[in-house]
């Protein structure tokens, strides 16, 4: 695929990471306000059960099989706690497992999925993909909306070809760095119209693990773990 021709740039990115807010504390007061209403509910039970066997009628006693039954009702109560209790574990587990994953992305440069990538000292580069060889037609457009180039290029099959610009319009002139986003149409040799994937790289600067799942920060834009592609190195 034919690429316009850019100055190359390895800008420094301090990673910055935030410490886990208290986001979580009004999901945890919930689970403890249910807790408590089961609990509250299983000793209602229990005291309403001992009771029943305290003031039961000697000539009469109570049914076994409604005994039984009752006994089954308690345990099911006694299990439906232990479950909310190990369901709850799991969830803060998946959480913390969530945050060290993406804790691990800082500083590293990711590929994901997108068509906004940020334009570094006249540089900025998206990386392309299409089923089968075309015609694309290339439009860049700054974050105001403006157009700042567009062209034509041929382009084959394959996934994450690069596409670099080198920050000039096509009258020449040199627009400023920012987020820039591309759109790109394709049309084959027989006219029908070619789907392109766009994907854009940076380096992750940041985590907010405040938000469940945590969002990285790549070129001043947010995206979870799972919208990565891959990492480059």
């Amino acid at each position: 695929m034919t690429t316009a021709a850019a100055g190359t740039s390895n800008p420094v990115v301090s990673g910055t990471t935030t410490q886990p807010a208290s986001s979580g504390s009004s999901g945890a007061a919930a689970s403890a306000l249910a807790s408590s209403q089961i609990a509250g509910n299983f000793q209602s039970f229990l005291t309403l059960l001992t009771t029943q066997l305290q003031n039961q009628n000697p000539l009469s006693p109570l049914d076994t099989n409604q005994f039984t039954q009752q006994l089954v009702e308690f345990a099911g109560v006694q299990q439906q706690l232990n479950t909310n209790d190990s369901l709850a574990t799991l969830v803060s587990l998946q959480q913390t497992a969530q945050s060290t994953q993406a804790l691990g992305f800082v500083g590293k440069t990711a590929v994901v999925n997108g068509s906004t990538t940020a334009v570094t000292n006249g540089a900025g580069t998206w990386q392309l993909s299409a089923a089968s060889n075309s015609t694309v037609n290339i439009t860049i457009a700054s974050s105001n909306g403006q157009t700042a180039f567009t062209g034509n290029y041929a382009m084959s099959a394959g996934n994450d070809q690069p596409f670099t610009w080198n920050g000039k319009g096509n009258d020449g002139t040199q627009w400023p760095d920012g987020n820039y986003t591309l759109t790109a149409t394709a049309k084959d040799s027989s006219g029908n119209t070619v789907a392109i994937n766009t994907h854009v790289e940076g380096v992750v600067s940041s985590v907010d693990l405040t938000q469940s799942p945590p969002l990285l920060s790549i070129g001043g834009q947010t995206f979870t773990v799972n919208q990565i592609q891959s990492i480059v190195n």
